[in-house]
């Protein structure tokens, strides 16, 4: 199995909680004496994990830039779940998918599994041919999300869309232009939330694909959110009705 990296607090801190097996050394910044890395130094002692201590080039090599927050991880990638329907199967209650279409900026997908996490969505979903794969800089976004959140990289996303209307899972696109807003749906059952990349929006063969289409209502000179903005409420509207 591949090794990667990983780095910052949150997302070097969920692997230790989640998988510390799976980690092979933990690189800090010695000359970082204040209490939240005092607090991560204890916690990664406690798992078991090896600590070398690093200067500061020497982790932006390692991290490959020098947002690392002084804590970089080498680890081992933990085994991936190869199908949305792997992810169904073990979902309890109606699932909750976020389907990102065309996001390939790792800043944006790092925030959308941030979100996805925060609201319990049981996965994120995008085309293997447009969109941004994880990596590091996704990983520190995700604030540890991007251990958690199962994301999922398709060959054909209409089709999966499909296999997702197989299951009974409703499939609700999200436009500028719809007619009905978020808070007018029933976002409520099985549900798959699609969004398109900032600007473009989703291409047109998702976008019929969808069951029904929903806008976000703008009140200012703004015309649309980033796409992780949009992501977060969706998503917690879904929350919302789902909760009631």
């Amino acid at each position: 199995m591949s090794n990667k990296i990983l780095f910052g607090f949150h997302a070097v801190t969920v692997r230790l909680k989640t998988a510390p097996q799976s980690v092979l050394e933990v690189h800090h910044d010695p000359s970082r004496r204040d209490a939240r890395m005092r607090q991560f130094v204890q916690r990664a002692l406690d798992g078991g994990a090896r600590l070398i201590e690093s200067d500061d080039e020497r982790l932006s090599q390692l991290a490959g830039n020098t947002r690392h927050q002084g804590v970089v991880a080498r680890v081992t990638a933990l085994p991936a779940r190869h199908s949305i329907d792997d992810v169904l199967d073990e979902v309890e209650g109606p699932p909750l998918v976020l389907v990102l279409d065309g996001v390939t900026d790792p800043h944006n997908l790092g925030a959308c599994l941030r979100v996805a996490d925060g609201a319990g969505a049981h996965a994120v979903m995008a085309p293997k041919d447009h969109a941004v794969g994880l990596n590091a800089t996704v990983a520190k976004v995700a604030s540890g999300a991007a251990e958690t959140v199962p994301y999922l990289m398709v060959t054909n996303l209409a089709r999966s869309l499909n296999e997702l209307k197989e299951r009974d899972i409703r499939v609700v696109g999200t436009s500028e232009d719809a007619e009905q807003t978020i808070f007018e749906a029933d976002l409520r059952g099985p549900l798959a939330l699609v969004l398109g990349a900032e600007g473009a929006g989703m291409r047109q063969l998702t976008r019929k694909t969808c069951d029904t289409l929903v806008r976000i209502p703008m009140q200012g000179a703004v015309e649309s959110l980033n796409v992780s903005v949009a992501a977060a409420v969706v998503l917690f509207e879904a929350l919302r009705q789902r909760s009631r």
